[in-house]
This record gives structure tokens, C-alpha cells and sequence, in this order.
């Protein structure tokens, strides 16, 4: 055994009996709520010591929230399905338990494994693909990798939490048809695969019932139908009853120390409401869990963390986070242009044009955010490669609301280091914290210890501004005096929903451009203006509320962030710069996108139409330019009405601390873009076989397409031909399929199929197999895939075996599992829009 892997035979719930024996009930119960918000208490009496959680879908933060120390920004989670590789999401995992481990994490809240139901879910930029089988196929690798290593994933979020509107209050509406073959399907892959160690419940409703309080999904499926011996823990503030949630099979309250559980629950013992064996069965996983990371000394003492992990700026992981990035986009269209070559890559000239490329967005919004080392621009990638050939040209706006200051762009000037001077004022004045910020923003109830509750925050920073126009303003609850130089600004801002993680998540800003000296010294006060959330939600009764809701336990204070920045220019001078720029060069090479305003956790999209005027900057460069090339940085589908108008088109998704560097490999050729689209692109908005995420008056949320979730959906004509189908990506290889065959094996079906790589470079090819069932209420399904390295010209036999838990499907009537009828027909393809061979299984 290394010093960075512990192993357990411990499995039956009494192998902890002695332990669990020696606490009373108070004592087991205070271990079954978090202590701080990413921490859970230990116990000395018994061995335990205290575990460490960490968000962890693109890269492991730390215990903050905001302004912990730097690590490594891994690219998104499509960006690694898109790989269609088990290797890379392995690598990916173990990877993400070194991060853990160089910080003391027990457990990584991460996969994300919930599905691409609609394209207009916020969230699916930390979630895999809209296809099951994919979805598991990945989780379970990134799970092996990761715990292979010591350190617990999480599968999140269980179950059916597609969508973010409302999400603390929607009900998920969906037969148990869909709920098996769909929506568990990851987290049985993964369970069986891998075995993975714990899952989150989610915070929304399941057919009329809190998913923290699911007795079918939690006791009977999970953790009876599937043998499952993990830890289930809420997601964060999510548990909204007490008895209810522990009898659901509810094993963990995160985060603490308060919450519907600790003398609630105890009170519900006593009072007959909750069995005592039920804690104990609680305590037994949670001992569990800490055994297998380490936390549980049985006599060997608790883990060894590993001393010699790589930086999360090393030169390791700058190649690693490179290359998986780079693995993973995707080329949608191209004519040729791509990879740029000949006088392009040498001695002509490249315009590279869009906000995106100066200020390129490498993660989403929400909790998957971390502090990196640094991150890297397509600006900074493309010019370090191709030097004084490229020209740089700003965009057209891309958001509605200001962000917090660039760290560089303040300076403290009590230490003359990046960031701002913080004051924290009770409400008599009294001091009660003096700091320095390394950044523009910090966050006030969730990551400090204070004596005392701050009734005011007082942020102060010079500026690196030239004299003239500034965008000054402010994020976060209250009312804001900006005093700079003898100006002043102010506004009065609050929040206006009804999730409380809106004060993280989401905080009210604004700002305004004004007048200023060269490195002008700015003083932002801001009387705090707290929620109270017990108020607010318990006073509408339309959202059916507990009094003992974990949400009303809920900071009423959050993020408070300067924003400050040189004024930017006009859409129109922009876009007419634009368009000088690619007239002028030999290729125009277009970054488009979206930003955490789109792709973030707890909102979700109106359209997928580009914001602001990108699509009308595409069009006029595309009209000036002799080659077009639009690299399209998000994660998720976008409208392209202007395809027809340009020359290639790469899928970047959100690439991480190296994805400026990344991008500029994939344009260049020096790395080849091998992905493979994970989600459907529609063709317009509303063209998709599932649309609407907002709920009904009464919070419900049908999920109306059933199993017929994206292509599927798609394939039967659910909805009109998409822009491109799901699995498509064409590399830059070109390939020939030869001789196919099937037969069943004794782990099921397996097809054998001969690819030829008829293109002068290497490539990699992705071999997938659709199963088309008999049944004409079944929809078609990926049950395979394969990827191939194979050189230029040559032909390599590739073997795909057929996943057999997607040739069953669920019988309502008897409530169990079915054979398909016999039948079918097998479809072997480049991406479902493009099927090479057909087999028939009659």
C-alpha cells in the first residue's frame, strides 16, 4: 500500500457496531451534520478524525468559497466527456485527488452527473453529456481514477435535477420508466463500474417528494435494489424536514453546524418519529466513508498525505491540462481552413477578433468556480505561437452585468500588493476585522470568523487607470458609496429571488463610468442589507416550506466585489475595427461565446442565441475576411446563423487555466481536436425534443419527452433535424469504414468494424454503436463506443463491446427490469448524423 492509498474489507453495516456502541445518541447525531460548511466533526473517543469536503467539478477549491489559495482549473466537464476516452477521465480523476490531497480533502463533490435534458439548463457546463450511457461511462472512470487514489468522489446531484430555475422548490415530474433508464443510469454505472464512495441529494423535488427525502430512490433502489454501502449527503442547505430526510435514507446534513438535523433529530428519536438503528445505519456509512479515506484509525493510525504532489502550475499540469483540454474540442465544420497551414501558419497574417479572445472565459459560474494560478486568453496562446503574424482586435460586449475587478487592475495600498485594503464595522462602529483581499472580491458570513456580525464593509484600492473614463461599481447587498477622487457614486442594491444562494451565486451590481486621474484611490462603503430568509420564504406558502428547512438557515450575507476597469469602447467601433482587422489578414480567426451569466449555477438560459452582437460580428467579419474561422468558447449548444457564412467552426467549451494555450495548439495543428459532441445543437430555439425549464404555477416540471431525451428524441422526430447531432466531431483526419461484424460474446454483444485513416496525419477515430430496438415505442441509444489512435493510411480493427444495460427496458406493469424483443438493428457511426453501417439482428 502507497502512502496515498488506503483500502477497507470492512462492508457489513456491523463491522461498526463497537464504535457506533460506544457514543450516545447526541454524540452520533452531532456527527451527522457538517461543522462548518465544508468540514464534519471528528471523534476522538472512536478514531474519527475531522473529514474535509471540497467542490469539485473543475478542480478541487478548498475549503473557501472566495480567496482561498490557488489551484489548478481543470476544463469543464463536457470538454472531458467530448474525449469520449475512459483514459482521460481517469487521468482527470486522478488528478483531482492529487489537488485533494495537496490540500488535506477527504472527498470531491464531483461528478456532476445529472443529464442535458434541455440546452437551456445553467448547470450543464459541470455535467457530462445529455446521453445516459455516456454520461455513466465517463463518471465511472473519473470515479476509478480518483478513488484508485485515496480520495472519495461524490455523484451528484440524485435525481432528475436538470434544470436550475426555482431548484429549491420545482418538482421533477417523470414516469419511473424515465427515472431508471435515464435519469439513475449514470449513478448505477458508476456505482457498479466503480463503486463510487458517496452521492449528493439534490435540492429539487422528485414526483411530490424532496429528493432529500426519497425512500424509493434513496432506501430502495440506491441502497437496497443496488447493494450500495456509500454515504448519501444533502447537497448544501438542501434537506428540508428532519424525520422525513433521516427515514428517506439521508445519511449526511452539509453543511453546519446548524441545521434540521443535530437536537431536531434527536428530539425525533426520543419522540418515536425516527429509529435509533436508522442513526446508527448513518453513522455506520459515515465511518465507512472515513475508513476508505483514511479518516478512521483502526489501529494504523489516520492517512499520510502524500508530500510530493504536483503544483497546480507545474509544468505537469500545464501539459496535462493542455492536452485534455485540446482532446476534447471539437471541429463541427470545416472546409480545409483548419488546421491553419501553409502561409497562414507561416508567413501570413491572422486577425484574431472577439472579446472572447482577450478575455476568454475559462469556467463557469457558481460552485464550480476556483482561484487558479493564472488563466490563459486565446490571445495570449495564438500570438505565443504564430508571434507578430497575429493582430488582436476587441469585440462587442458580451455581458449585462459588471464583474469584479481584474486582481492587477487594484492595489492595495496599505501592503502595495494586488487586491484592496477590507474593513469589517459592527453596527456601532467597532471594528471588527482589518485584511487584505488578494482579489476584488470577498465574502462576508459563509468564509469568515467573526466576533460580532458586520453591519458595514469598507473596501479601499488605488487603481491602475490612465486619466479619463473608468467603469467603476460594486457587487453585493446594500446600500454603496463609491468615493474617488472627489466623486462619488452610489446605488441601493438587493436581492430579487427566492434562493438564498443567490447572495453567492448570483449578488445584485452595478456601475457607471466616470471621470478619473491616473491612479486614482477608491473608497467603497457598503451598509449591508441582510435577507431575512425565514421571512421571505415562509411567507409564501405556494412554496411549502418547513419550518425546520435547512434554506432558512441560510447567510444572509454573501459576495461583496469592487468592479473596476478601463472604459470599453462602443459596440459599433468595435465591431467596425472588426471588421478593418479581417479585411486586412489573410484569415480572421472569430472567438465567440458565452460567460458565467449564461452557463452558471442557479439560472438558466432564455435562448441560446449569442449575447450581444456576436452574431452580427461574425457576419461582417466573415463578409471582409478571405477565410473565416468562429471558435465558439461555452460548453453548451448556440445558434449559428451565420455557419453557411464562414470557413471552420471549433466547439472550445470552457478549457481551463490552459485553454487559451490549448486553443491556439487545436487552430495550429501542433494538437488535433479529436472530440465528439456530447449534446445535440438545435437549430433554433424551442427546436429540441425538451425545451421549458421553467416550472408551473404549482412547481412542476413535466418531463414530457420521457425517454426520448436528445437524440433519441431527435432520431424519431421529436423535433425538427438539428444544427448537429449528438457524436459528431471531424477531427482532421478523414476516415473509411471497411468490414463490420456482430456476435454475441459471453459479456454480451460485441462489434467488430475496420477503420482506415486516409488522411497524411495521425488521427484518432471514435467508433460508435447505436442500437435502433424493435419496438416502436423505443427510442434508438448509444451502447457503445471505441476510440482508435491510427496513423496516416493505415487500418486498425476496432472491437466495441454493447453495454447490456441499454439492450433492457423497464416494465411499468410488473416493476421490474425487460429484455428488448428481439430484433433491431445495430448502427455504426461517426456521430448519429452520420452511421457508416448498418447490422441488422433479426
Amino acid at each position: 500500500m502507497t502512502e496515498t492509498t488506503r483500502t477497507t474489507t470492512s462492508s457489513a453495516p456491523d463491522a461498526y457496531a463497537s464504535l457506533i456502541g460506544r457514543l450516545s445518541l447526541e454524540e452520533k447525531v452531532h456527527l451527522l451534520t457538517g461543522e462548518t460548511a465544508f468540514t464534519l466533526p471528528g471523534e476522538e473517543s472512536i478514531g474519527l478524525a475531522p473529514l474535509a469536503f471540497s467542490d469539485g467539478p473543475t478542480g478541487v477549491r478548498g475549503l473557501k468559497f472566495v480567496g482561498g489559495d490557488a489551484v489548478a482549473l481543470f476544463p469543464n466537464a463536457t470538454l472531458i466527456a467530448a474525449s469520449w476516452d475512459d483514459a482521460v477521465a481517469a487521468e482527470v480523476g486522478q488528478m483531482l485527488s492529487e489537488e485533494a490531497q495537496r490540500q488535506h480533502i477527504h472527498v470531491v463533490l464531483g461528478p456532476t452527473i445529472n443529464l442535458h435534458r434541455t440546452p437551456l439548463g445553467g448547470r450543464l457546463f459541470e455535467a457530462y453529456s445529455e446521453d445516459p450511457y455516456l454520461t455513466g461511462r465517463t463518471a465511472a472512470a473519473y470515479v476509478a481514477g480518483m478513488q484508485a487514489n485515496g480520495t472519495a468522489a461524490c455523484l451528484k446531484h440524485l435525481v432528475a435535477n436538470e434544470s436550475e430555475t426555482l431548484r429549491n422548490f420545482m418538482d421533477s415530474r417523470l414516469t419511473e420508466t424515465a427515472l431508471r433508464e435515464l435519469y439513475l443510469l449514470p449513478f448505477e454505472m458508476a456505482v457498479e463500474d466503480a463503486h463510487a464512495w458517496s452521492m449528493m441529494a439534490a435540492y429539487n423535488d422528485v414526483n411530490g417528494v424532496p429528493a432529500t427525502e426519497q425512500d424509493h430512490v434513496q432506501n430502495r433502489i440506491v441502497k437496497g435494489e443496488w447493494d450500495w454501502d456509500g454515504l448519501i449527503m444533502s447537497d448544501w442547505f438542501a434537506t428540508k424536514r428532519t424525520a422525513a430526510s433521516a427515514n428517506g435514507g439521508l445519511d449526511l446534513v452539509m453543511p453546519g453546524p446548524d441545521g434540521p438535523w443535530g437536537e431536531k433529530l434527536v428530539a425525533a428519536v426520543r419522540a418515536g418519529e425516527v429509529a435509533e438503528e436508522t442513526v446508527d445505519e448513518h453513522v455506520a456509512r459515515l465511518l465507512r466513508l472515513a475508513e476508505r479515506t483514511g479518516g478512521l484509525d483502526r489501529g494504523e493510525g489516520h492517512r499520510a498525505w502524500a508530500q510530493q504532489l504536483p503544483a497546480p502550475d507545474s509544468a505537469r499540469r500545464k501539459e496535462q491540462l493542455r492536452r485534455i483540454a485540446a482532446r476534447g474540442m471539437t471541429v463541427v465544420a470545416n472546409n480545409g481552413t483548419l488546421p491553419l497551414a501553409g502561409a497562414d501558419a507561416g508567413e501570413g497574417s491572422v486577425a484574431l477578433i472577439g472579446r472572447h479572445a482577450v478575455e476568454t472565459v475559462d469556467m463557469g459560474g457558481g460552485s464550480a468556480q476556483v482561484s487558479p494560478p493564472y488563466q490563459s486568453t486565446v490571445a495570449e496562446g495564438l500570438t505565443a505561437l504564430l508571434g507578430a503574424r497575429v493582430t488582436v482586435t476587441d469585440g462587442p460586449a458580451v455581458r449585462s452585468r459588471p464583474v469584479a475587478a481584474a486582481p492587477g487592475f487594484l492595489t492595495d495600498p496599505a501592503t502595495g500588493t494586488p487586491g484592496m485594503e477590507v474593513a469589517l464595522l459592527a453596527a456601532d462602529g467597532t471594528e471588527l476585522s482589518r485584511y487584505h483581499a488578494g482579489s476584488s472580491a470577498i465574502s462576508i458570513g459563509w468564509d469568515d470568523d467573526l466576533d460580532g456580525v458586520p453591519a458595514t464593509a469598507v473596501l479601499t484600492t488605488t487603481l491602475a487607470n490612465d486619466a479619463g473614463p473608468v467603469l467603476l461599481g460594486a457587487i453585493g447587498g446594500g446600500r454603496w458609496v463609491l468615493a474617488a477622487e472627489g466623486q462619488e457614486i452610489s446605488a441601493q442594491l438587493a436581492f430579487a429571488g427566492k434562493d438564498p444562494g443567490e447572495t453567492m451565486i448570483r449578488p445584485p451590481a452595478f456601475a457607471e463610468v466616470v471621470e478619473l486621474p491616473a491612479a486614482a484611490t477608491v473608497t467603497a462603503t457598503v451598509a449591508l442589507d441582510p435577507v431575512d430568509w425565514r421571512e421571505l420564504l415562509l411567507g409564501d406558502p405556494a412554496l411549502g416550506l418547513a419550518e425546520e428547512s435547512h434554506l432558512l438557515d441560510m447567510s444572509a450575507l454573501g459576495i461583496t466585489a469592487l468592479v473596476a476597469a478601463p472604459a470599453p469602447h462602443t459596440d459599433d467601433e468595435l465591431i467596425a475595427g472588426a471588421e478593418a482587422a479581417a479585411a486586412a489578414a489573410g484569415t480572421a480567426v472569430v472567438v465567440v461565446g458565452v460567460t458565467e451569466e449564461e452557463e452558471t449555477e442557479a439560472s438558466d438560459k432564455s435562448t441560446l442565441a449569442l449575447p450581444g452582437r456576436q452574431d452580427e460580428l461574425v457576419a461582417r467579419v466573415a463578409a471582409a475576411a478571405e477565410r473565416t474561422v468562429v471558435v465558439v468558447n461555452a460548453a453548451t449548444p448556440v445558434l449559428m446563423p451565420w455557419l453557411e457564412q464562414v470557413d471552420a467552426v471549433l466547439i472550445a467549451g470552457l478549457p481551463g487555466q490552459e485553454g487559451g494555450h490549448a486553443v491556439a495548439a487545436v487552430l495550429t495543428g501542433e494538437l488535433e481536436p479529436t472530440g465528439r459532441l456530447v449534446t445535440t445543437y438545435p437549430a433554433a430555439d424551442g427546436a429540441a425534443p425538451a425545451w421549458d425549464v421553467v416550472p408551473g404555477e404549482d412547481l412542476g416540471l413535466p418531463y414530457a419527452d420521457g425517454t426520448f431525451i436528445g437524440h433519441r428524441g431527435f432520431h424519431a422526430g421529436h423535433a425538427p433535424a438539428p444544427l448537429f447531432w449528438f457524436g459528431h466531431g471531424l477531427g482532421y483526419g478523414a476516415w473509411e469504414y471497411g468490414t463490420v461484424q456482430a456476435a454475441e460474446a459471453d459479456g454480451g454483444l460485441e462489434l467488430t468494424v475496420e477503420v482506415t485513416n486516409t488522411s497524411d496525419r495521425d488521427s484518432r477515430e471514435t467508433v460508435q454503436v447505436y442500437l435502433d430496438p424493435a419496438e416502436e415505442d423505443q427510442p434508438i441509444r448509444l451502447v457503445g463506443y471505441r476510440g482508435v489512435d491510427v496513423p496516416a493510411g493505415a487500418t486498425a480493427t476496432v472491437t466495441v463491446a454493447c453495454d447490456e444495460r441499454l439492450r433492457r427496458r423497464w416494465d411499468e406493469a410488473t416493476g421490474t427490469w425487460a429484455r428488448l424483443a428481439p430484433g433491431g438493428e445495430l448502427q455504426v457511426a461517426r456521430g448519429l448524423g452520420d452511421v457508416r453501417a448498418r447490422v441488422s439482428l433479426g
